[in-house]
């Protein structure tokens, strides 16, 4: 029988992300790729997939899959309750599926994104080099429905034995004791900075792919700017001075002030987060953005390397 997966049901949005499309902003084309890339990328190791396989990214509450063929599954993100024919299965490790079972991801007990990866990908046709759905520029396959029908790819030789810890979970879920790490934008200023990483926000209702509004303080220095090229991360300040984090799906040009640039390692922890989140800042060096990308490259070589 064809190694597909049935959507039976949807869930609130699901939707397939990969790395996304790297090195095409120039051309217009953003990256889009999975919201907390960190989660994405140990859901593809768990099941021994390459790291930009492409996976499944379930938004609060998740989707009931039908697998038309043996299947091995991980489920990372936000922890969900995971049932395998209403009998509960693990979260962040293998889960061995055989023709004809349900998997079915409940609603995460924190945070706000769950990542389902399949042994072998979701193969579904790349657009511009991505499997990828970008909800802003409408690249890539559209959300999923219910009755959708997924091909999976062929599945790794070597399959890892990964399982992931509650404490390599922990990195990317909100803590009110963790701000997130900030490096400064080409529109900083001194006062900016310090309006930014002296109060605390919270995540506004109008907060998806594309970005996260905050709300509950302001920040000075907003206003418009001439349009620029924007980087994933960048926290645009409108003129009502209330910050705009962008995110996965963001476009590839803006015209407001950018005063900081979330870093790349603390951006999943904003991906997870749900409205009304506490939000705080802490400004680093540009050499501490490094190392901290360093660290989570080389968490996720080791397991890869599993």
């Amino acid at each position: 029988m064809s190694s597909v997966i049935v959507v039976e049901r949807v869930g609130l949005r699901t939707t397939v992300q990969d790395r996304g499309r790297i090195g095409l902003a120039h051309l217009g084309v953003p990256r889009s790729g999975a919201a907390d890339w960190r989660s994405a990328a140990f859901a593809n190791a768990i099941v021994g997939n390459p790291a930009d396989a492409a996976v499944l990214e379930t938004t609060l509450t998740g989707p009931t899959l039908r697998f038309e063929a043996p299947a091995t599954v991980a489920v990372t993100g936000a922890p969900v309750d995971v049932s395998l024919d209403g009998e509960p299965a693990e979260f962040g490790s293998q889960i061995r599926v055989s023709a004809g079972q349900r998997l079915t991801i409940g609603t995460p007990r924190v945070g706000l994104r769950a990542y389902v990866a399949v042994g072998g990908g979701i193969d579904v046709l790349a657009v511009l080099g991505s499997r990828s759905t970008d909800t802003l520029a409408r690249i890539g396959p559209p959300p999923l429905r219910s009755g959708d029908v997924l091909p999976i790819g062929a599945a790794p030789v070597a399959s890892s034995r990964l399982a992931v810890s509650e404490g390599m979970l922990a990195g990317v879920l909100p803590a009110s004791d963790r701000p997130l790490r900030v490096v400064r934008g080409p529109d900083a200023t001194d006062d900016a900075m310090r309006s930014l990483c002296s109060q605390s926000f919270c995540v506004s209702t109008n907060a998806d792919r594309v970005g996260a509004r905050l709300s509950g303080a302001t920040v000075d220095d907003g206003g418009e700017a001439p349009t620029s090229g924007m980087v994933r991360g960048a926290i645009q300040v409108p003129p009502d001075g209330g910050p705009v984090v962008l995110l996965a799906d963001h476009a590839v040009t803006g015209g407001y002030r950018v005063v900081a640039v979330v870093i790349d390692a603390d951006l999943p922890v904003l991906a997870q987060s749900r409205p009304g989140t506490p939000t705080r800042f802490q400004e680093v060096s540009t050499q501490q953005a490094r190392a901290a990308s360093e660290a989570v490259r080389r968490e996720l070589a080791v397991a890869s390397s599993s």
